[in-house]
C-alpha cells in the first residue's frame, strides 16, 4: 500500500488511511474520548521501516507528527498532521537472566505484567493495566507500587531504538548518544518514534496490599490514620488515598454506588504479617465498606487501584505537594469532601519520597524528585467540556496552594498544561534548557510537536 499522495510510492506493510477511509476512525481513536484525531493521513505501522517511511513522508511535507499506541496520553489534536499508530508493534521480549525486558512501542502494562511474572519477575508499573509501558516510561513512570524501593521506571532504561524526525533508526544507550538517551527519560514524545525499550525488571512476585474504602461520615480519622502512616512508612510501603464519587451504575461495587467514599490504596513489599501490622491503625479508624488488602501475586497489582479500563473523555490536573498536614487534610475535606457539589469524580493524594526522591544512577531528564505528595483530580463528561470542567479542576489545587511547588511531574501533565510555560513546571530551568538545545540537534523542524512540546532552541 501507498500513501495517498503522488509525492511518494513508499510501500507500507501496515495501513494508510485518510478521511473518509474504512479504517481512519480505527486507527485515529484514543482512550481518553475528549480528544478527537484528524489527521490528514493515518499510518497503521506494523514495523519500523513503516514508521520510517511516515516520519521521512511528514518531514518532506513539512506535516507535524503525532503517535498513537495504547490510546492514552493524548493531550492536543492531531488535526492536518501524520498520525503514526503503533498498536500492531506490541511484542514482549523476556531475558530473565539478565531480569530485562525488551518491549514495543505498544505494549500495555498488564501484557508485560503477566509476561514477567512467568519467570518471576515484575517491572516498575503505574496504577492502570492497559497504559503503554513506553509512553509511561518516557514521561517518568511514577510506580505506586514499586517507585518508593527502586524510584522512577525512566531510571531503569538500559537502551533504546528510536526514529527520529529524519528518518533515520538509532540505537542509544548510556554510552551511544548518550544526550538523546538522556533527553528521552522524562522528555517523552519529544525526540522522535521509540520503537523498542529494553528495561530492568525486579524479583517480585508478591505483595501485600489492595484497597480500604470508607464511607464519607468516617473522613477524618481515616485521613489522620492514613497521614501518620505516611509519614512514618518505610520505602516498601505506598499509600495514597481518593476521595470517590462514583455513579450508581452496575460496574461499581454495590457498597459504593452513588455515595461518597473515601479509598485508601495500599502496597507493600514485605511480609502479609509487617503487612496487617503497619495498616492496623487505618483498620481501627472507622468500619470500611470494602477491605480488599489481602496478599496477592504481583500480576493481580492493577486491582489496587481499580483504574478504568474502558474509554472515557477525561478531564485531569495535578500538582505536587511540599506537605500534607492536617491543615491541609481538613481544607481538602472542606471543599471536596463528603456533602461538597463538585462533578470531580476523583480526587487522589499519592504518596511519593523513598526512591523516587533520588538520583539515578544513570542520570535522566525527571526533575521535581523532592516532594513528598502529589495531588491528582479528575472527573469525566462529554467531549469539549474543557472550559465547563476548569472552575472545578482548579479549585482544588488553589484549596492546597499553601502546600502546592509550582512544580509537575511529566507524566501528569495534562490537556491544560500545553503552553510552553506550563510543559516547564515539570523541569528545572537547567534541565528544560538542555532538553530544547538536544531538540535542536535532533528534531530542529519541531516535528514532534503535537504532545507537551518543548521548542527547539539553540
Amino acid at each position: 500500500m501507498t500513501l495517498p499522495s503522488s509525492a511518494t510510492a513508499t510501500k507500507f506493510v501496515g495501513t494508510v488511511a485518510v478521511p473518509g477511509d474504512e479504517r481512519y476512525a480505527e486507527d485515529t481513536a484514543t482512550w481518553n474520548l475528549a480528544h478527537t484525531h484528524r489527521p490528514a493521513v493515518v499510518v497503521g505501522a506494523a514495523c519500523v521501516a513503516d514508521i520510517q517511511a511516515a516520519v521521512r513522508f511528514a518531514h518532506a511535507h513539512n506535516l507535524a507528527t503525532a503517535v498513537v499506541a495504547t490510546g492514552h496520553g493524548a493531550v492536543l489534536p492531531a488535526d492536518g498532521a501524520v498520525l503514526i499508530n503503533l498498536r500492531r508493534m506490541d511484542t514482549v521480549v523476556i531475558d530473565a537472566d539478565r531480569r530485562r525486558a525488551t518491549v514495543g512501542p505498544a505494549v500495555e502494562m498488564q501484557s508485560l505484567v503477566d509476561a514477567a511474572a512467568a519467570e518471576g519477575l515484575a517491572p516498575l508499573t503505574g496504577s492502570s493495566p492497559n497504559v503503554g509501558v513506553v509512553g509511561f516510561t518516557l514521561g517518568g513512570g511514577l510506580s505506586p507500587v514499586l517507585g518508593r524501593a527502586h524510584g522512577y521506571a525512566a531510571d531503569h532504561v538500559r537502551s533504546a531504538e528510536i526514529v527520529t524526525a529524519d528518518g533515520e533508526l538509532r540505537t542509544i544507550d548510556a554510552q551511544t548518544e548518550p544526550d538523546l538517551f538522556w533527553a528521552i527519560r522524562g522528555g517523552k514524545g519529544n525526540f522522535g518514534v521509540i520503537t523498542s525499550l529494553t528495561i530492568d525488571l525486579f524479583p517480585v512476585t508478591r505483595l501485600y496490599g489492595g484497597g480500604l474504602f470508607y464511607g464519607g461520615g468516617h473522613v477524618g480519622p481515616v485521613l489522620n490514620a492514613y497521614r501518620k502512616l505516611a509519614a512514618d512508612a518505610p520505602d516498601e510501603l505506598t499509600v495514597s488515598f481518593a476521595f470517590l464519587r462514583l455513579p450508581p451504575l452496575p460496574f461499581v461495587p454495590m457498597p459504593l454506588r452513588g455515595r461518597f467514599a473515601v479509598h485508601v490504596r495500599v502496597a507493600y513489599l514485605g511480609s502479609a504479617t509487617d503487612g496487617e501490622r503497619l495498616v492496623a491503625d487505618l483498620r481501627a479508624a472507622a468500619p470500611p465498606l470494602i477491605d480488599s488488602v489481602v496478599e496477592m501475586p504481583y500480576s493481580a497489582v492493577a486491582s489496587i487501584h481499580a483504574d478504568p479500563v474502558d474509554p472515557v473523555p477525561a478531564y485531569e490536573v495535578g500538582c505536587l505537594l511540599s506537605d500534607f498536614p492536617e491543615k491541609a487534610a481538613d481544607a481538602l475535606v472542606a471543599a471536596v469532601g463528603p456533602g461538597i457539589d463538585t462533578p470531580l469524580v476523583m480526587i487522589e493524594v499519592r504518596q511519593l519520597g523513598g526512591a523516587l526522591a533520588r538520583e539515578p544512577r544513570t542520570p535522566n531528564a525527571v526533575d521535581n524528585r523532592d516532594a513528598p505528595f502529589q495531588l491528582f483530580a479528575a472527573t469525566v463528561g462529554a467531549p469539549g467540556m474543557e472550559a465547563a470542567f476548569w472552575p472545578a479542576l482548579s479549585q482544588v489545587v488553589d484549596t492546597l496552594a499553601p502546600w502546592v511547588t509550582g512544580r509537575k511531574q511529566v507524566n501528569f501533565l495534562t490537556a491544560y498544561d500545553t503552553t510552553p510555560e506550563a510543559v516547564e513546571q515539570a523541569y528545572d530551568p537547567a534541565t528544560y534548557a538542555r532538553l530544547a538545545r538536544i531538540k535542536a540537534a535532533y528534531d530542529p523542524g519541531n516535528l514532534f510537536r503535537i504532545n507537551h512540546n518543548i521548542p527547539p532552541r539553540d
